[in-house]
């Protein structure tokens, strides 16, 4: 697998109302043209793992199939 490099300067990261207090939380950035990002909110300069639009509706759609009633991401936030 190739890997591909975005240009993540423009990226909105949000994270998930469920995230613990504690800091231990993914951030997703879906603002970017035809990709989704995420990474470790506690690491926010360090590794970013991107998927296509159509990757990340499948992992989302395997999500709620595997648990039924529950949001993905509750209801996301802008990070600061």
């Amino acid at each position: 697998m190739a890997a591909h490099h975005h240009d993540l300067a423009r990226a909105a990261w949000r994270k998930s109302t469920r995230s613990g207090q504690d800091g231990n939380c993914v951030e997703v950035a879906t603002s970017l043209p035809g990709i989704v990002a995420v990474r470790d909110s506690k690491n926010p300069h360090g590794p970013v793992l991107t998927f296509t639009n159509v990757e990340w509706a499948a992992f989302i759609r395997g999500i709620k199939a595997a648990a039924p009633g529950l949001s993905a991401f509750g209801s996301v936030q802008s990070c600061r």
